[in-house]
């Protein structure tokens, strides 16, 4: 069985996180994982920006975050934390003219991906990691969190 945990920061731990669980549920079950403890923060911009200056030396807000810890211990592996700021989820899905829902799930489908090892150098359609993770969406097309 897979556990996912949620927290917030700068802003209120959304009612939807029930339905986002699920999702994220259905993501695991789609790359076969299986026994992993996963985070999840929703954050604004200021407190992505503060990580991202910390781990990463870029003072910028982005859209998410991870942090692999990739333990495993009595049969779990845990797998890490995923950061995700809500003010640039809505900023991206506006830049990129898609649903703020298409871009939730398309972030969850990220962030798990690089829990899961995967990487990518660009944001160039062509990366591995990144066609994955649009089959992912398109694979779980009729699945909704919004």
């Amino acid at each position: 069985m897979n556990r996912v945990s949620f927290s917030a920061e700068e802003v209120p731990l959304p009612a939807w996180r029930g339905k986002a669980k699920l999702y994220i549920l259905k993501i695991l079950e789609y790359l076969e994982k299986t026994n992993w403890d996963l985070s999840i923060m929703f954050c604004g911009n200021s407190r992505i920006q503060s990580l991202n200056l910390q781990y990463r030396k870029k003072d910028e807000a982005t859209d998410i975050l991870t942090f692999v810890q990739g333990d495993t211990a009595r049969g779990r592996f845990a797998a890490g934390d995923i950061v995700i700021s809500l003010e640039t989820l809505e900023e991206n899905a506006r830049y990129f003219n898609v649903p703020v829902d298409e871009e939730l799930r398309r972030l969850l489908i990220h962030g798990i991906l690089h829990l899961n090892g995967m990487d990518h150098k660009t944001n160039e359609t062509d990366e591995p990691m990144l066609q994955l993770q649009e089959k992912i969406l398109a694979d779980l097309t009729g699945e909704r969190i919004l």
